[in-house]
């Protein structure tokens, strides 16, 4: 088996948490890129995307960008009757534009 890497490693570490305690709740993914940030809930019960949302489009790349998806993904959950999720960073640190689009989604009503 090849090496992993430490970003495949906190990915598959973190993954591995939320099957154990995250229950039947819907996961929130949230993957970075240098230019954009995309956010989505997953049923992995059903195997299906309730909600998504991004910064493609213009809507720019940093930390104001990413609180806008949180907000935009919060109301699009609402509207899909999603109110409680568990987060999904991947193997992200929980800092800059992924902790500002949590945050941003639990002002807009998601708990987690």
């Amino acid at each position: 088996m090849a090496k992993l890497s430490l970003f495949e490693r906190r990915r598959r570490r973190v993954r591995t948490a939320l099957r154990a305690r995250g229950g039947d709740r819907p996961r929130l993914s949230v993957h970075r890129t240098g230019r954009h940030i995309y956010a989505q809930i997953i049923d992995d019960a059903q195997g299906r995307t309730v909600a998504a949302a991004n910064t493609l489009g213009g809507k720019g790349t940093d930390v104001d960008a990413a609180t806008r998806v949180g907000k935009e993904l919060a109301e699009a959950a609402k509207k899909a009757g999603v109110t409680s999720v568990v987060f999904d960073r991947g193997g992200f640190l929980f800092h800059g534009r992924v902790k500002a689009l949590a945050e941003a989604a639990r002002e807009g009503g998601l708990e987690f």
